[in-house]
């Protein structure tokens, strides 16, 4: 089944999760789930006496439809500085198949909010 919907995936430094939250959020996404976690980039290598440290990060998961989810990223993109080295990552997924988050298709057609049950 076609959801039609789209996950937008953000990865960026521990502290920044809510500024990605609320960005997202004004350019319309309905809300979003922050996650933590730890890894390190290409840029954030780091060493303390020969043991590498992985630096937490928040991970950011917002659903939405594909009519909102360009602007949705844009936002991101300006509010958390993506574009600068180091910043973090967002991306973009379509979604296959969906359970649990009817309310998304009460906006979609009848047969997508029947299928989903």
């Amino acid at each position: 089944m076609e959801t039609g919907i789209y996950l937008i995936v953000t990865i960026v430094n521990k502290g920044w999760g809510d500024t990605v939250l609320e960005a997202s959020m004004k350019a319309g996404a309905e809300g979003g789930t922050i996650l933590l976690g730890r890894g390190v980039g290409i840029h954030e290598k780091q060493t303390i006496l020969g043991i590498s440290i992985e630096p937490e990060k928040e991970v950011v998961l917002s659903v939405t439809y594909p009519d909102k989810k360009d602007a949705i990223l844009q936002e991101i993109v300006r509010a958390a500085e993506l574009k600068k080295p180091g910043a973090g990552i967002a991306f973009v997924v379509p979604i296959a198949q969906v359970a649990g988050v009817v309310h998304l298709f009460h906006q979609g057609s009848q047969s997508n909010s029947e299928e989903t049950k």
